[in-house]
Order: C-alpha cells, then sequence, then structure tokens
C-alpha cells in the first residue's frame, strides 16, 4: 500500500523545509517555533495582506503583490534571522567566560570530557545547557566527537563553532587545545570591543536624526508662533 504524504508536503517542497528546519535548529531549545507552524504562518499572513491591501486601495492590484512579497520577507527576517543574530551574539559573550574556565580545567590536567563537565558545573547560561545536552549525548552513548558535531549544528555562531572544529580536533590526534582556546576568546573579545566602539560611533548620527524630526521643527515654530499669532489676529 503507498504511504500516504502528509498534507504540509504538497504544499512546502522539502528542499524548502530542510532549509527552515535548519534555521529553526539555531533558534535553540527556547523557540516556540516549529518548521510548520512559521511555514503556515508565512503563507496565510501572506495571503491575509494580498487581500487587504487589493481590497482597501484603488491601485491594490499593484500594491498587494508589492507589499505582500516585502511582508514574506520581512516576516522570515524578524522571526528568524534576526533572532538567530541575536542569540549568537549571545553566545559569543557567554562564550569568554565558559571557555576561559575550560582553558583553566586543561591547565589543570584535565582531560576535554572532563573540562567540559567543570565548566558547565561551574557556568550556569546558554552555552553551558548547550553543552551540558552534549555530555548528555555522550553518557547516552554517542562519542564525544559526534555528540560536538551534532552540537555544531545547533550553534548560529561562527567563532563558537571553530572553537568547537579546534575542540574535536584535539580529541581526535591528541593536541593541545589551550592556547588555541585563548586565541579565540581574545578573538571574540575583540570584537565584542570593536561593536561597542561602533556603536558608540553611531550615538552622535542617532542624536542628529532625533534632533532633526524634533528639535529642529519645534524651534522653528516657536520662532514662527508670534507671526503667525499676529496674522491670525
Amino acid at each position: 500500500m503507498k504511504e500516504k504524504r502528509p498534507f504540509y508536503s504538497k504544499i512546502y517542497s522539502q528542499k524548502h523545509l530542510k532549509k527552515i528546519t535548519k534555521k529553526i535548529e539555531l533558534l535553540g531549545d527556547n523557540t516556540k517555533l516549529n518548521p510548520i507552524l512559521f511555514l503556515n504562518l508565512q503563507l496565510f499572513s501572506s495571503i491575509v495582506v494580498f487581500l487587504v491591501v487589493l481590497y482597501l486601495f484603488d491601485w491594490g492590484y499593484l500594491l498587494a503583490p508589492v507589499v505582500t512579497l516585502i511582508y514574506y520577507h520581512l516576516l522570515y527576517y524578524l522571526l528568524i534571522e534576526y533572532n538567530i543574530n541575536k542569540r549568537s551574539d549571545k553566545l559569543e559573550i557567554e562564550a569568554m567566560y565558559f571557555f576561559e574556565i575550560m582553558a583553566l580545567s586543561l591547565e589543570s590536567g584535565n582531560n576535554l570530557k572532563r573540562a567540559l563537565e567543570i565548566a558547565c558545573d561551574n557556568v550556569d547560561n546558554e552555552l553551558s545547557k548547550e553543552f551540558r545536552k552534549t555530555l548528555e549525548e555522550v553518557e547516552y552513548g554517542k562519542s564525544l566527537n559526534e555528540a560536538l558535531y551534532a552540537f555544531k549544528k545547533r550553534m548560529p555562531s561562527d567563532a563558537v563553532n571553530n572553537i568547537i572544529l579546534n575542540i574535536t580536533q584535539a580529541n581526535t590526534f591528541g593536541n593541545n587545545v589551550t592556547e588555541d582556546l585563548y586565541r579565540q576568546i581574545d578573538y571574540i573579545r575583540d570584537r565584542e570591543i570593536q561593536k561597542t566602539k561602533a556603536h558608540i560611533a553611531k550615538i552622535p548620527l542617532h542624536v542628529s536624526v532625533v534632533s532633526v524630526i524634533f528639535y529642529i521643527p519645534l524651534i522653528l515654530l516657536l520662532i514662527i508662533s508670534p507671526i503667525i499669532i499676529k496674522f491670525l489676529s
């Protein structure tokens, strides 16, 4: 008997479904999204937007496709890409402290698995929870390299994934990973400093925009208000 295909497989291609699934995995376990929920929301809300624009505006038949296309991609960015980038930044900040503790544990003579356990026991953040899940997978029968490979698939940060690659190679070939850990920590710290400097550099521009939008019209209004009052009287 021919196996019955799920209804959603007739709407969404397997390639697109796999792409969205991989993206949502990068959001971590705390996300309430799942691939089918997101795709249904994106599709049906886009149809609603199309119909509303088509009905409300005289030129709706021209505006509706454009507005719907913008909404379709904007929803993907806001719900997935934006949150992935936000989580990546958060994990990189957490990584500096976590891997410093791990490096100190390795310097004390512990092996990789034990160093990970010590870091997880002493750090309580999202990154340590991901590593706890990795250690649980090792307890259930996976090798450390297999568990770390699965970890990389859930990790949106390239910087953290580079560290995981170094840890995997050290576990395979017996290399000393401590220097690489400190090098990657310094790299992440320098990136965070550069981001902070860039954010500070943008403050005058933001202040200027606020001034142009709010304060300059107010000053002009105060200047010309006597003329307006005289004219009205």
